[in-house]
């Protein structure tokens, strides 16, 4: 009897058989896929899918990940499509199922759901063992940095901002909240129901214990910080790397160590020096 897969919207999926032809429509999966030993596999990308780079970069571009070229995609008649929720639009999906026999639908939540997602697509695309490797290195990851007291934040109330004109942030619902969660910092409580809601930097005065700018979408950079301390002074301000906390896939397992260190160097400097010095604090690389 053959095995199926089931994926966010239920869908079952059977092992794939035969040639497999692949369009990633989302960054993370795109390395997530290459790190299964599947990049001779994807024959299609959009122009955000940029790791690994000397690999990616072989692959051709299909637009971006909410403006796909239907056209593209259609002509490199491919046999699976990998989308995610929150990454493309439901429209696309919707224009390809006549032509793609099997879209993988993915919604990660939490950093934990890694391990569903690299079993998922490790066994439809019958690469379980590497799958099963890199469910170990995550778990140990996982384990070792969120364990210890020394790489977890005194809980705080962080607004983590994802653009700007408008200001966006991050619902609690979203994988970067409950990653986030996971080291002591939560983030800032919207009173709307979007999952990335608009919002006026004066709702979050007293409310927030620290602010994080995101390197993406919107590159945040130095400039940027002035410009919030000047609407919430005295509210300590830092740069963030955004694939470090939003991407799922093997980048998660970097992301771990990554805001272990970040978050024990900000508790060290809260307890050591004046908001001032906490934001020139550089983000860990």
């Amino acid at each position: 009897m053959s095995r199926r897969y089931i994926d966010q919207l239920g869908t079952r999926h059977e092992q794939a058989n035969g040639p497999v032809r692949i369009v990633s429509l989302v960054p993370s999966l795109t390395e997530l896929l290459c790190a299964l030993g599947l990049t001779n596999q994807i024959v299609g990308r959009t122009g955000f899918c940029i790791h690994p780079r000397e690999l990616t970069r072989r692959i051709p571009k299909v637009g971006g990940t909410k403006t796909v070229d239907l056209e593209a995609v259609r002509a490199l008649a491919p046999t699976h499509l990998v989308v995610n929720v929150d990454e493309n639009l439901l429209e696309t999906v919707e224009a390809l199922r006549t032509v793609v026999p099997s879209i993988i639908v993915t919604h990660p939540l939490g950093p934990l759901d890694n391990l569903l997602l690299y079993r998922l697509l490790g066994g439809i695309f019958d690469c379980d063992a590497q799958a099963e490797h890199l469910c170990r290195k995550f778990t140990a990851a996982y384990t070792g940095s969120t364990s210890s007291t020394e790489t977890r934040a005194a809980p705080a109330r962080v607004l983590y901002l994802i653009w700007r004109e408008p200001w966006m942030t991050v619902s609690r619902d979203t994988y970067i909240s409950r990653t986030l969660a996971a080291f002591g910092w939560q983030t800032w409580a919207s009173p709307r129901a979007e999952r990335y809601p608009v919002l006026h930097l004066e709702e979050c005065r007293d409310a927030v214990d620290r602010v994080l700018l995101s390197s993406e979408p919107y590159a945040f950079r130095e400039k940027h910080v002035g410009e919030i301390e000047r609407t919430l002074p005295g509210v300590p301000v830092d740069l963030i790397d955004g694939e470090m906390v939003s991407w799922y896939g093997p980048r998660a397992i970097d992301g771990l160590h990554y805001l272990a260190e970040f978050t024990a160097a900000r508790t060290t400097m809260d307890q050591k020096g004046p908001q001032t010095l906490r934001r020139n604090c550089p983000p860990t690389a």
